[in-house]
């Protein structure tokens, strides 16, 4: 391979790695922004995507076509992914209001974890030895952030429930951006993924009899703020460089939302970071790290030049 062309792939990567570790401060924030809004998780998740699909859908709309047109199964792709990932946040975020920022955020991240056993589930690919190691330290972390949170406060245990469910939600949320971003360019991606997701959220509002109106400007303010950072910003660097790193090198940075949700809520909430948080957190990161690096350890070798 020429040696042009190798740095020209050198400089894609290190773009995207930039373009994901943006994304994940985005994305860092977004607890700390459901929190200031006030408003109910589902309301919250709705709008976040429906104000992102405002800019994405008409931004789609009037760029010009220079990209390959979308395959079919890539828009299909993209519509489940949005479902996912509406799902994901109507969880998340009513978690963050049932429970503290931080063990949201730190439950949440144990997507890699569903992914893996999704892989054994639907195509047989049975886990090793090292992939049991890393599932029982994340265990083992989540038990010790739930259990100090029980024994808190008691009634927040159906909160850390709700960020493990929307931890299966992304998990699955991010094998369907990849199979999407293989056949549609980032905006598109993110259109359709918005449109969907707020499409599906308004209903589910409607029916749970949220008030999606009539708010004061600071919950509108903190609700703008949180489609334009996590979702247009974070979200939109993060599908980006989805479609040009491996998945689970993705992964592992994205990890770093959780222990970034902390610091940030340690300040901005007046949430103090427990020993059991500190404990846990650093068990369920250390068994996501060694459970990613184990399931794509192929993906993560550099490639021989030929």
């Amino acid at each position: 391979m020429p040696k042009s062309a190798l740095s020209s792939s050198t400089l894609s990567r290190r773009r995207a790695a930039a373009s994901l570790a943006f994304g994940v401060f985005g994305i860092g924030w977004s607890a700390i922004l459901v929190r200031w809004s006030g408003v109910s998780g589902l309301v919250s998740a709705f709008y976040r995507l429906a104000f992102a699909a405002l800019i994405f859908v008409p931004w789609r709309a009037l760029t010009p076509r220079h990209a390959a047109r979308a395959t079919p199964e890539a828009v299909r792709a993209a519509i489940i992914a949005g479902i996912l990932f509406a799902a994901d946040l109507a969880f998340f975020n009513s978690a963050v209001m049932a429970t503290s920022a931080a063990n949201a955020a730190l439950l949440g991240v144990n997507a890699p974890i569903f992914v893996a056993l999704g892989a054994w589930v639907l195509h047989g690919e049975r886990p090793t030895a090292r992939f049991w190691a890393g599932f029982l330290l994340a265990l083992a972390g989540m038990i010790a952030i739930v259990g100090a949170d029980v024994v808190v406060h008691p009634s927040l245990g159906f909160g850390d429930f709700m960020a493990v469910a929307g931890a299966f939600c992304y998990g699955i949320y991010l094998v369907y951006v990849q199979r999407a971003r293989a056949g549609m360019d980032t905006l598109s991606f993110s259109a359709w993924s918005t449109g969907v997701g707020a499409l599906c959220l308004l209903p589910v509002c409607l029916l749970a009899r949220q008030p999606v109106i009539g708010f004061g400007w600071r919950p509108w303010a903190a609700l703008i703020a949180l489609a334009l950072v996590s979702q247009v910003m974070g979200q939109l660097l993060v599908a980006h460089a989805m479609g040009k790193l491996p998945a689970t090198l993705a992964s592992i940075v994205l990890l770093g939302q959780a222990p970034l949700t902390a610091l940030l809520a340690w300040p901005l909430l007046g949430e103090a970071i427990r020993p059991g948080q500190i404990l846990g957190g650093a068990l369920v990161l250390a068994g996501i790290a060694v459970v990613s690096v184990e399931r794509f350890a192929p993906q993560l070798t550099p490639r021989r030049a030929v």
